[in-house]
């Protein structure tokens, strides 16, 4: 057996400056003015060296980190191919790591120089081969063995040797001894097998998904560039994962300003995806990543990092790390270096950050158009068009009498949809001879039905016609195979026909309430139902005289910026805008929350629509049409 502390007595034989003062000098003033120059000057060293190797064993926090470090010796070995391996044997957890690279550096005598990697901690030997101009390592601190500490209690090392032996070295952790021994075996492995066990307690959730994942990201350009193949076993879960370098989502972004730095050349790959919490951009160097997220630096904390809009890395190499985790950098001259390099790319990333946002602010906006005229239409379609019959939403066509069908009925309802491109017809519309049609274009199974008008305001003894509007799961209208039945459940009133399309309702002579019920179904055996609701009055206010002049179909919306001003929303009639104070704190507290938003401009498009509808009547009456048209449109809001 060896001592790891071999050193020790080495370091003690070395004279420093101190060493020759003599004892039982005099108190003259010359010997303590040496002695005082002495105590000023001098070189630092290691008190307890054991002490030391504790700190470093122990600095590693993250097991993962350590088994990426394995992982990367393995490849600076120029391993083709490495295998980790968690199991479970005699009741405790191990994790194997094994790979076919070059193994461990022999001694003069053929054998793996495991006394070597042993003693020299702190003084990694790829530290040199990178100075005499080798490339493709990554090691530098020699210390990245001692990582085990943080993983398990003991670890063993075996390499084959030039005369076909193999040879295995031993460590545990807390003791400062190794030993190295010959084992027996009949096919001497290749390359190295590292193998830790038992895992520490707070270690055994390393699953092989997590080692997988980790590696992946951590090791992501490494594995890309060596072109290495990494499996992990997980015997406990009877699973086998292949460590792939992580694919980054979203937008590649190129023309991309050009780092400037003398020293070291700065690499990124940059991605624009949608705002999520797990997009993060990460530094690396040399192709290890050193943060996972680099607003975690200082100097990068606000945008366009922090946008949670972009993912992908920034590699460095002049970045120095410190050496205990390798999961930090030492702001020093080459950090601040970095810095600068970065500041063209930051701007340029603003600059399209910037365009994204407006990009996406305006589909916002087309998109709650679209939903507030749509409820809008929906509920046009409820209500009583006599009372609603705004912006030439209601199109009057002349239509052909036709069975249950007078001279004197209403005329059908076309619904236009700027926001969609589309339109819906009622059943009497058909289409031109001549004409043909998409296969989109025809409607699927029934699957909702509504009454038009779903709630409306009737005199005693008057009458008037409701109407069913049957539709597919994509709104198209439905026409063929349907079977009614109309009836009233609760309320006075007489139907003339149950069984048809359209229906006429006398009200009683009494005031009250009727509610109305239609089953649906198809001949496929699909059913449907819908109800109305007819209030009975005495009498009803005279209407309105209509001055509103001509229609111009519903309105868009527009915002303007006036933060100390108390109106909410101005109807434009020129132009047929709804202009939205987005400098209100109604609108900045509703902007917070999509659906929120949604309903807020949709209340502000009913109070204009009211009040530009309704002129003349009553605070009172235009604030019960204002709920009741509230009501109706804040249902269909999707």
């Amino acid at each position: 057996m060896i001592i790891f502390g071999a050193q020790v007595e080495h370091l003690q034989q070395t004279t420093f400056p101190d060493q020759g003062i003599r004892k039982g000098m005099d108190s003259s003033k010359k010997p303590r003015q040496k002695r005082a120059s002495n105590d000023r000057s001098g070189k630092l060293r290691i008190g307890d060296q054991w002490n030391a190797i504790n700190i470093i064993a122990l600095s590693q926090s993250n097991p993962l980190k350590a088994v990426a470090e394995f992982v990367e010796n393995a490849i600076d070995a120029r391993a083709s191919n490495v295998t980790i391996v968690r199991g479970k044997e005699r009741g405790s957890f191990y994790l194997k790591i094994s790979d076919d690279g070059e193994g461990i550096p022999r001694s003069d005598d053929g054998t793996p120089d495991f006394r070597y990697v042993a003693t020299h901690i702190c003084d990694s030997i790829k530290k040199r081969l990178k100075n005499d101009g080798a490339t493709g390592i990554q090691g530098e601190f020699g210390i990245g063995l001692l990582s085990f500490w943080t993983v398990g209690e003991e670890m063993t090392m075996v390499s084959a040797g030039a005369d076909g032996g193999v040879y295995q070295m031993r460590m545990r952790k807390g003791s400062p001894d190794y030993e190295v021994t010959r084992l027996r075996v009949l096919i001497p492995p290749e390359g190295t097998q590292l193998t830790i066990r038992p895992l520490l307690t707070g270690t055994r959730q390393l699953t092989g998904e997590r080692i997988q994942r980790y590696l992946a990201a951590e090791l992501r350009d490494r594995i890309r560039s060596s072109g290495v193949e990494i499996k992990v076993v997980d015997r406990t879960s009877r699973a086998e994962y292949r460590v792939e370098p992580r694919q980054f989502s979203g937008r590649l972004l190129h023309d991309l300003p050009t780092p400037d730095t003398a020293d070291a050349e700065v690499y990124f790959e940059l991605y624009l995806n949608e705002k999520s919490d797990d997009n993060q951009v990460a530094v690396h160097r040399k192709g290890t990543r050193v943060i996972a997220d680099i607003t975690q630096l200082e100097g990068f904390e606000g945008d366009p990092w922090s946008s949670r809009c972009l993912q992908g890395i920034v590699d460095a190499s002049l970045l120095n790390l410190t050496p205990g985790t390798r999961q930090g950098v030492i702001h020093d001259a080459a950090y601040e270096r970095f810095r600068q390099a970065l500041a063209p790319v930051e701007t340029r990333l603003k600059g399209i950050l910037d365009e994204q946002r407006r990009a996406e602010e305006e589909s916002a906006n087309r998109g709650i158009l679209r939903s507030v005229q749509r409820a809008f239409r929906e509920a046009l379609i409820a209500l009583p068009r006599e009372e609603y019959d705004w912006f030439d939403v209601y199109a009057r066509r002349p239509s052909a009498p036709g069975p249950g069908r007078g001279e004197t009925d209403q005329p059908p309802l076309a619904v236009q949809d700027a926001g969609d491109g589309g339109s819906e017809r009622m059943p009497s519309e058909a289409a031109e001879p001549g004409s043909t049609k998409e296969f989109f274009e025809f409607p699927g199974p029934l699957h909702g039905v509504l009454i038009s008008p779903r709630s409306c305001v009737l005199p005693v003894g008057q009458s008037r016609n409701l109407r069913a509007i049957c539709r597919d799961k994509a709104r198209r209208l439905v026409e063929a195979d349907l079977f009614f039945r109309w009836e009233i459940v609760d309320g006075g009133g007489s139907l003339d026909g149950h069984d048809e399309e359209i229906v006429t309702f006398t009200a009683a002579d009494e005031p009250g309430l009727t509610i109305l019920k239609l089953s649906l179904r198809q001949v496929e055996g699909i059913e449907c139902e819908a109800e109305a609701m007819i209030t009975v009055a005495e009498s009803l206010i005279p209407e309105v005289a209509d001055n509103r002049g001509p229609r111009k179909g519903l309105p868009g919306y527009t915002f303007r910026r006036a933060p100390g001003e108390t109106w909410r929303s101005i109807y434009d009639v020129e132009q047929n805008l709804v202009v939205i104070n987005n400098g209100h704190r109604d609108f900045v507290y509703a902007s917070r929350h999509k659906p929120r938003q949604l309903r807020y401009i949709c209340r502000l498009f009913s109070k204009e629509l009211v009040l530009h509808n309704f002129p003349g009547l009553s605070p009172a009456a235009l604030l019960e049409r204002m709920v009741e048209l509230s009501v109706y449109t804040e249902e269909n809001l999707k």
